[in-house]
């Protein structure tokens, strides 16, 4: 019984640390449907920095590979086999072939990333709504996943606590459903799951916004308004700071009030703009002669920095390659 005893205890903290490996793994895919403190969708870049500022590479990673299950592979690699691989894709990045790449050729590379992040995100998140995977989504379909509503039962009830979310997916999901054919094909899925980063589920956020922000129904979202309750619980000087980003960044006119494309600035993320702090962050990191142009010698030199490897993730993504053809 003593020898037993120790290592029934073995077992147990072994198990234990591969549960919590696995759940403190840095690339995630799940459909990333969070808002910020104030209400607008978290951006892309989210998880870059640290509340404190420090510094995750992941980001990085995902950003050049197009993929969180790529990166992840590239985590695996030796360097030796990371920079091989990373050297294949500096010849699609290379857009004109001249084995270095400038930051319009990187920037143009970060944001067809960031579309095939959120279709690989989306295709996750379908196949556990696709019931029955015939390749669509119904209503019912989503019902049943997101909100634990049984998709066989004749009458849902949807409970008031979930009837505002619920009533905001519906009207998400009729823009999104293009054909009108009532379910939601793999494209239409992807405007669906990230309507934030699609011109024509834009209206309907807009719609949303001022139906939850706008108590007075003049069209338009004061500061207090955009304050909301928030104001309640944060510091002087923290609500000093959100009325100067008020007045500063989100009121363009300067009349006082959001509208329209001010509202939209505010709750959209721009993923052009955070593509171009990423290339400067790069360059930053990687120019070593600081001529403002990437040669492959100094990417390779700082893989780790693009793509990481076992040292400090990347498989199909070579097969995957085409994508980019199609869109270069």
């Amino acid at each position: 019984m003593n020898f037993i005893y120790p290592i029934i205890c073995y077992l147990f903290l072994m198990l234990t640390n591969k549960i919590y490996a696995g759940v403190m793994h840095s690339h995630t895919n799940e459909v990333n449907k969070e808002r910020e403190t104030d209400g607008a969708y978290s951006p892309r870049d989210h998880s870059h920095y640290s509340d404190e500022g420090d510094h995750y590479t992941e980001f990085d990673h995902e950003a050049i590979l197009g993929s969180h299950k790529e990166a992840e592979e590239f985590d695996h690699l030796s360097p030796e086999e990371s920079k091989r691989r990373l050297a294949i894709l500096l010849k699609k990045m290379d857009l004109d072939d001249d084995n270095q790449i400038g930051r319009n050729e990187l920037k143009a590379w970060i944001i067809r990333s960031f579309k095939m992040l959120s279709e690989e995100e989306a295709k996750d998140r379908m196949e556990d709504a696709d019931e029955n995977n015939d390749g669509i989504v119904t209503w019912q379909e989503y019902l049943a996943d997101t909100y634990g509503i049984d998709s066989s039962e004749n009458t849902i009830d949807i409970g008031s606590e979930n009837e505002h979310l619920i009533q905001d997916d519906k009207n998400m999901w009729k823009a999104a459903d293009i054909n009108n054919d009532g379910v939601l094909d793999a494209n239409e899925w992807v405007s669906f799951s990230h309507p934030e980063e699609h011109p024509n589920m834009l209206p309907i956020i807009l719609e949303q916004t001022l139906k939850d922000k706008d108590k007075d129904e003049d069209g338009a979202i004061n500061f207090q308004e955009y304050i909301g309750t928030r104001g309640n619980d944060i510091s002087k000087d923290d609500l000093i700071a959100e009325k100067a980003k008020f007045d500063d960044l989100l009121d363009k006119n300067k009349d006082g009030k959001l509208e329209g494309n001010e509202i939209l600035s505010w709750i959209v993320p721009s993923n052009d703009e955070i593509a171009q702090e990423e290339v400067d962050h790069l360059f930053a990191h990687s120019d070593d002669n600081h001529d403002d142009i990437l040669s492959f010698e100094e990417i390779l030199d700082h893989h780790d920095t693009f793509v990481g490897s076992e040292a400090t993730d990347y498989g199909d993504h070579l097969h995957n390659i085409h994508h980019f053809d199609d869109e270069l």
